[in-house]
């Protein structure tokens, strides 16, 4: 810490051009090295930070300011920041490692989100050709009423799944086993008396 106290002997300009060239003699010690992170994003977007491991901060105040404000007020400058600043803040490294990571982190959370897009949108491309190159589906075939008698199926032998065709059979009420039985019932004498004969059904 450099605490400059100009007095009445020099005035704002010869106090400044006494800080200025304690920073630049000083510089190899406060300033850090730049790493250029791997990053996320296209090239434009990707960036470094600055690494403060080896470096030493070097802060300026001046005496009347610490007479004004005391320690803990906003009266200390650090080179290579850019304002006066808090003790805290004055040492604090904003543009190290940890701010790096939190755009990195923002910018891999928007790529990824960007990928699982793509992903979709080619999914989406592929059920639709699939989709548009698909045979079309069988027609349905009309819906037969049970048997009366004994509620099977009464198509029989009459439908034919290789071709799909498709007729009634011969009474449209019975199936091929009721037919057959019906047919070799014997009529009743109300039956044979009245025509009410279920023999040729």
């Amino acid at each position: 810490m450099f605490v400059f106290n100009p007095g009445t002997r020099i005035g704002p300009q010869a106090l400044k051009n006494r800080m200025t060239t304690v920073l630049k003699g000083t510089r190899q010690i406060w300033a850090g090295d730049y790493q250029a992170g791997p990053g996320y994003g296209s090239p434009e977007e990707r960036d470094g930070y600055w690494d403060f491991a080896d470096a030493i901060p070097v802060l300026f105040t001046t005496l009347d300011r610490l007479q004004a404000g005391g320690p803990h007020a906003a009266v200390w400058w650090r080179c290579g920041h850019r304002q006066w600043e808090t003790l805290p803040d004055a040492l604090d490294n904003p543009a190290d490692r940890r701010a790096w990571q939190v755009r990195e982190k923002v910018r891999r959370a928007r790529c990824d989100e960007e990928r699982a897009q793509r992903k979709l949108e080619r999914e989406r491309g592929a059920e639709m050709e699939r989709w548009a190159t698909k045979p079309p589906e069988p027609e349905s075939l009309p819906e037969v009423a049970p048997c009366e008698r004994c509620g099977r199926p009464i198509t029989g032998g009459q439908y034919r799944q290789d071709n799909a065709e498709f007729t009634l059979p011969e009474d449209g009420r019975h199936c091929p086993t009721c037919r057959s039985d019906l047919r070799s019932t014997y009529p009743t004498l109300r039956q044979a008396l009245f025509g009410n004969c279920q023999r040729g059904r």
